[in-house]
């Protein structure tokens, strides 16, 4: 066996064990491209480690934005800002960051059906997920019945911390289906164990002076309600269809040019 042979031996039994499979793969090719380029040996090292780097990075991206369960992916950049005036592109901007993260601060969608709520959701939810951040997404009667059922097989301390352990929960439709005594307090259950700590993220088509119409307990709402918009981004929608002020935005431009 040649040097390079055995060094090409070495150097996959050790990346497999320290499982650096991108360095598995590339460190002959790159060693061919060193070469040629005259690189240092730290220099190859370093394009080495950088190859494993972005493998690792894209490949933890793809896994965050799959554990999501987005119903579809949505960007913020193709959200439509001259459709909805109320947002500018420079608030979308600011929270793609992802800085309202790092201060646990929460997001509510306003707005009537079909304005943009569940874009915006999604969008922020994928804008977290391509820079690492664990999240998940559901809808309000998604959750209950999935805390329902933790409670019933006794495992929701469980289920609460999971959901506690997130970056960022992105909970859409609250307000379509009335919710419960019991749904309601595992509800607010999950939003006590993010509060201050971790963000949620919420769309809803009522405003908060309805949301009594969602959960029975006038105390309860008041709570929750509290627990939402303390230091929230509230950010309003309207009431007429994106969809359709996208399409005729579209036609304008269009007839325009």
């Amino acid at each position: 066996m040649s040097s390079d042979s055995a060094a090409q031996a070495a150097i996959g039994a050790a990346a497999h064990e320290l499982h650096l499979p991108t360095v598995r793969a590339e460190a002959t090719r790159l060693s061919q491209i060193a070469a040629r380029e005259r690189q240092s040996h730290l220099g190859y090292l370093a394009e080495v480690l950088s190859a494993e780097v972005d493998d690792r990075t894209d490949r933890r991206r793809t896994r965050r934005i799959n554990e999501a369960k987005f119903p579809r992916l949505k960007r913020l950049a193709d959200f439509n800002v001259d459709a909805v005036p109320t947002i500018t592109a420079a608030t979308l901007g600011h929270l793609a960051t992802g800085g309202y993260m790092d201060a646990g601060e929460p997001i509510v969608l306003l707005g009537d059906s079909g304005t943009g709520k569940s874009h915006l959701l999604i969008g922020l939810g994928l804008a977290a997920c391509e820079q690492g951040r664990r999240v998940r997404y559901a809808t309000t009667a998604q959750l209950v019945n999935e805390l329902i059922e933790a409670a019933d097989d006794r495992v929701l301390s469980r289920v609460v911390a999971r959901y506690g352990r997130l970056d960022l929960l992105c909970l859409d439709e609250l307000g379509y289906v009335q919710i419960d005594p019991r749904g309601a307090e595992l509800l607010f259950q999950i939003i006590t164990e993010r509060e201050e700590r971790a963000s949620i993220a919420i769309a809803t088509n009522l405003p908060f002076s309805e949301w009594g119409t969602v959960f029975p307990d006038p105390r309860l709402v008041s709570a929750i309600v509290d627990r939402v918009t303390f230091n929230a981004h509230i950010l309003e929608t309207g009431t007429q269809s994106y969809r359709l002020r996208t399409s005729k935005n579209t036609s304008s431009r269009k007839r325009a040019s």
